[in-house]
């Protein structure tokens, strides 16, 4: 499962950065890459989007994989 926790971690970096341009300089490099409303354009949102849902649903799993302490406030 680490391998999917990488693949994931590494697709939300990819939308990070592609959203942080969008609203630094109001470029969108997946759709540069791929094309404005192409399937591989979509195809990467998508993909984005469900790196999110999984990191987000199996947080407390990750930690455990990953020998990592929750923080505590």
């Amino acid at each position: 499962m680490k391998t999917l926790d990488i693949i994931a971690a590494i697709l939300l970096v990819v939308g990070g950065l592609n959203w942080g341009l969008v609203g630094v300089a109001n470029f969108d490099l997946v759709a540069a890459l791929f094309g404005s409303g192409s399937i591989l354009a979509k195809a990467v949102y998508t993909l984005v989007g469900l790196a999110a849902v999984y990191q987000a649903a199996s947080l407390r799993a990750i930690q455990k994989r990953w020998n990592a302490q929750p923080a505590t406030a």
